[in-house]
């Protein structure tokens, strides 16, 4: 039977990924539930929920999946001066973790309908939210006088952090969201940043393509590191490898 599969109700199991549909390209499965233990199920195969409102819920594993080593962020001049300045400005950008993620969310995903519609629908925002009370799901905030301006939130699974979605609303908050990550990812010990599928913001970052199968078995070599559980908090010192001397 081709793909999509249809999941049952009494059971989490996933098909293998190498199943999934060439059109549309990545389309796995359909059915199911996000109730925590479906969802940590599907990451740690490579495979994440992506529907629209009114419609089933459908489970996708795209390839090639759109990935990122936190060591190879890219950090733009512009961005370099950017994140010097904030030392010296009178109301500096403040990057802090899991200290809104509802907040977050919630703005993905309005920002997102305005543009062009969500898949952040209020029953996918009522899940994450659940993960990220279990400490599986983070949020990442960028404030200006106490203000939420920009951020991002995924999940964490082992050495991989799955990326959802970021927000902007200024110039260049998200991508100081990104690259705080990436660099705390760094020190951390993280392996990879999972972008899931690919755009210019993100290759711009330092994303790019990896085959499917080789995400899969990279994801099985690092599912059993030792991730960070519960709340998340920035190091102090963690955009000071960006000014050597």
């Amino acid at each position: 039977m081709p793909a999509p599969y249809w999941l049952t109700s009494d059971s989490i199991d996933f098909p293998d990924v190498s199943l999934a549909a060439e059109d549309p390209p990545g389309l796995l499965a359909v059915g199911g539930d996000l109730s925590p233990e479906r969802l940590l199920a599907a990451y740690a195969q490579g495979i994440f929920p992506w529907f629209t409102r009114n419609s089933p819920m459908l489970w996708w594993s795209p390839d090639p999946r759109m990935v990122m080593r936190p060591g190879d962020v890219h950090v733009s001049n512009s961005m370099r001066k950017l994140i010097r300045q904030q030392k010296f400005s009178n109301s500096p950008l403040k990057v802090t973790m899991d200290t809104a993620f509802s907040d977050v969310i919630r703005l993905c995903a309005e920002l997102r309908e305005k543009q062009d519609g969500t898949w952040i629908t209020p029953e996918m925002q009522a899940a994450y939210l659940t993960l990220h009370r279990l400490g599986h799901a983070h949020s990442l905030e960028v404030r200006q006088d106490g203000k939420l301006l920009g951020g991002l939130y995924g999940v964490s699974l082992g050495g991989l952090f799955f990326g959802e979605s970021m927000f902007g609303m200024a110039p260049n908050v998200s991508k100081l969201a990104f690259i705080a990550l990436a660099l705390q990812l760094q020190r951390w010990g993280y392996q990879l940043i999972d972008c899931q599928l690919p755009t210019d913001h993100l290759a711009s970052l330092g994303a790019s393509p990896m085959p499917r199968a080789d995400f899969v078995a990279e994801l099985s070599a690092v599912s059993t590191h030792q991730g960070r559980s519960g709340r998340w908090h920035f190091e102090d010192d963690v955009f000071a490898g960006l000014f050597p001397g």
